[in-house]
């Protein structure tokens, strides 16, 4: 056998962040000792033990082990030697600065670590990820199994299949007032993968990307991506997390090219009202290369009086909006990974094309199972109305709950299924047998040592001053998280009178 010699390099453009817990973490299966081994996990389910994921400083919600500090020890160069020493070939395995600049999205880490603190016994409440804890609807699981017992199982048209294109057309007139051709929607593997190929599909290098704050996650990165610059656009609380039109206007410039707007939104609930949109299209009609990509997946998880307005629905933004939409959270179909976007055929046409040569098309049983969930009726009929009923009592126990705590912070959200508190007054506070809470990030250590509640620290979304609470879980769920989480911030004493 050959033999590798590694040259390896500092590099401070990353890091790892460490986390140290009880129980057991580990993100791999149990029988798996090689890979625990490689990740530095210990075999014993019962030994304290460290796990570093790459990410970038200083964005990882967990305390840097000291090993981690000064940068990740990273390969750069491998000198690989034939067997019988005669040859020595020099391997470069650095990696796309593009990929180097992108961090690592910071909900899916702690919902993973929080999966894996359930499986290794820690009686963790997750209420870190955005995924509806109901059952996909009867009718629409049926859809997906008959299709799989009638054969419908091979490749669909890159696109998505005439059928449910034409059905998205349907839904998209009828219900948004928007009127799009079936060769005008692309059908892909979730909204996710339809925001992304989007912001591909219209961004150039030096492009910018107005970003209103708190903002998804995924938004910034996505921009990076393309070579674009994301800029974040801060919002306030007692505006309900909405952007300011004056604010947008004394941002916008030659280089602005797409704004991306979500309503419902992710993380704050807020919706934009139908006027408040009208101010933002007459500023945008005023710029002919800005775009407007409306994310509007949970248009139907919303609370009246609130009402949901189509961004391509308002007079002259048909033409320069592109709409994402998809099933995963009103139908409660987040594994069936189905999404689109519709807009005009140029636009669609060139995500298509970045579609073909990556993924292709999607699931040919989810397409079958989405038909089904367009055919329940208005906004989803029944089924999506109970769901949204359960999600209003949810959020009414919540938000009078952490009003009822010292200090916070909070706008009633009118959509979605999130909260977005303002813990603010509590930086600088010190905690017995933790130490500092300096931001989001520690709070929310914090409370998943003391509580063992898992959170987001809002700093991932752009605003450090919030946490983001999930409240897709049952009302006795959140009231058994709420009582951990009251006895643990009534543990420490606002560092600020709020």
């Amino acid at each position: 056998m050959g033999w590798l010699r590694f040259e390896t390099s500092l590099t401070t453009s990353t890091m790892t962040a460490s986390l140290q817990i009880r129980g057991g973490l580990s993100s791999v299966s149990p029988g798996h000792d090689h890979d625990r081994q490689l990740l530095g996990v210990s075999s014993d389910s019962r030994s304290f033990r460290s796990i570093c994921f790459p990410s970038q400083p200083p964005n990882f919600p967990f305390r840097y082990s000291k090993a981690c500090e000064h940068g990740l020890l990273t390969i750069t160069r491998a000198a690989v030697k034939s067997e019988n020493g005669l040859k020595e070939t020099d391997l470069d395995i650095g990696l796309s600065p593009r990929v180097n600049s992108v961090k690592p999205s910071k909900t899916m880490a702690i919902t993973d670590l929080a999966i894996a603190l359930v499986q290794d016994g820690v009686p963790v409440i997750r209420l870190a990820a955005g995924e509806p804890d109901f059952d996909t609807p009867t009718a629409i699981a049926e859809a997906g199994i008959n299709a799989i017992c009638q054969g419908y199982t091979r490749y669909t048209p890159n696109a998505g299949t005439m059928e449910l294109r034409t059905a998205i057309c349907r839904k998209l007139r009828e219900e948004n007032g928007i009127s799009y051709n079936p060769d005008q929607i692309l059908v892909s593997n979730g909204a996710k993968q339809s925001i992304l190929q989007a912001v591909l599909a219209v961004c150039s290098p030096g492009d910018e990307v107005i970003i209103p704050a708190p903002y998804w996650v995924s938004y910034p990165e996505m921009a990076r991506l393309a070579d674009a610059t994301p800029v974040i656009l801060p919002t306030r609380i007692s505006e309900n997390f909405l952007l300011n039109p004056k604010h947008l206007e004394s941002t916008l410039n030659d280089k602005s090219r797409l704004l991306i707007l979500c309503s419902p939104s992710n993380p704050t609930g807020s919706v934009y009202p139908r006027k408040l949109l009208e101010e933002i299209a007459q500023i945008v009609a005023k710029h002919p290369r800005l775009l407007v990509l409306s994310d509007e997946i949970y248009e139907h998880i919303i609370y009246a009086p609130a009402t949901h307005t189509s961004f391509a629905s308002l007079p002259g933004m048909w033409e320069r909006t592109l709409t994402v939409n998809g099933f995963s959270k009103a139908f409660a179909m987040t594994g069936w990974r189905l999404g689109y976007v519709a807009g005009p055929k140029h636009f669609v046409t060139a995500c298509g094309k970045i579609q073909s040569q990556s993924t292709s098309g999607a699931s040919s049983i989810s397409q079958k199972a989405a038909v089904a969930a367009l055919g329940l009726g208005h906004a989803g009929g029944e089924a999506v109305s109970s769901m949204v009923n359960a999600f209003r009592e949810r959020r009414d126990y919540l938000v009078k709950s952490f009003r009822e705590l010292e200090g916070v912070k909070i706008s009633e959200p009118q959509g979605a299924f999130y909260l977005f508190v303002d813990f603010s007054s509590y930086h600088g506070a010190k905690a017995e047998g933790f130490g500092l809470i300096n931001g989001s990030e520690s709070l929310c250590r914090y409370l998943l040592d003391k509580a063992q509640v898992a959170l987001i620290p809002g700093d991932a979304f752009g605003e450090d001053s919030c946490i983001r609470i999930s409240y897709a879980e049952s009302l006795s769920t959140l009231q058994e998280a709420m009582e951990r989480i009251k006895k643990a911030i009534t543990a420490l004493t606002p560092a600020v009178t709020a």
